[in-house]
């Protein structure tokens, strides 16, 4: 949702939510459920396509023998009459150029992976998706404590590394004056992480509004400042996600009231102003070095 605001592309779409719970079992069965009413949870819709229960529903009407997973976001073209895509990262890039001939320029001209910076782009990629956009789960998912402390410390060392990224960068964005698809998917991660990640996945050496100034101005200039952040962002679905959907780690389903805010006000324009955080423990510092 959040590249088609960029894009421009919301008249291209007619958009279908799912409740952020239940999600299924541990094989993820029978998983993504839609509100039988548009009143039923706020924020959800019904399957404006089909009027299907599940979404595995709607993977079955593209493919009978599908044996996939059941991800959102999930793209269904009216015109063939299937599934397109699932997976977001793919969609994230291929959303860049399939519409640019029914767009007008000012939209058309929008890429979050321009030519000059993919080097780079690829580059942060590799280590922010592996330490940080997947880490969180890596130890929030961890069955025993030498799984967690290996997999939360590049957490840390992955945040370390991108304040100072920032910072040296000048801001506004990850990369400094572009907007690009690191930023896209830095927010998805940073967005949840003092609201669910700190307590939920025990990701707590550090939360992103007291330890990393720097990282907290960059997440609060593009959910207040740059149109489709905020209105792709429901803080309720985010934190019941997670919170209702795991009763290994949450068995009562208590959905924890804080932080509040959710996301703080104020944006310093000139971040050469802002101090460069860090969490300094020796194990974080020592991974941060590596990357």
């Amino acid at each position: 949702m959040l590249a088609c605001q960029l894009k421009g592309l919301t008249d291209f779409f007619d958009v279908s939510i799912v409740k952020p719970y239940p999600k299924g079992d541990d094989k993820g069965w029978p998983g993504w459920r839609f509100p039988k009413t548009d009143n039923e949870y706020p924020g959800a819709t019904v399957d404006k396509l089909f009027g299907s229960e599940y979404l595995h529903e709607v993977h079955f009407k593209a493919d009978k023998e599908y044996k996939g997973r059941y991800s959102v976001p999930a793209l269904w073209d009216t015109k063939t009459n299937t599934m397109v895509n699932n997976e977001s990262a793919e969609l994230l890039r291929s959303l860049q150029t399939s519409f640019n001939n029914e767009l007008p320029p000012e939209f058309a001209n929008v890429t979050l992976y321009p030519e000059h910076l993919r080097t780079k782009i690829d580059e942060v990629t590799e280590w922010m998706q592996r330490d940080l956009n997947t880490g969180v789960y890596k130890a929030g998912f961890a069955l025993d404590q030498e799984t967690y402390d290996k997999n939360v410390i590049p957490v840390f060392g992955a945040l370390n590394k991108l304040e100072k990224m920032v910072s040296q960068n000048g801001g506004p964005y990850v990369l400094g004056k572009e907007l690009t698809e690191l930023d896209v998917r830095l927010y998805a991660t940073l967005i949840r992480f003092d609201t669910v990640y700190v307590q939920h996945f025990k990701c707590n050496l550090g939360t992103i509004r007291h330890d990393y100034p720097v990282l907290n101005n960059w997440l609060k200039n593009l959910y207040w400042n740059v149109k489709g952040f905020k209105e792709t962002t429901n803080f309720k679905h985010i934190k019941e996600n997670y919170t209702k959907s795991h009763a290994d780690i949450n068995p009562h389903a208590i959905t924890p009231v804080g932080p509040f805010p959710d996301i703080e006000e104020g944006v310093e324009q000139d971040i050469s102003k802002l101090k460069v955080g860090s969490i300094k423990m020796p194990e974080v510092l020592e991974y941060e070095s590596k990357l």
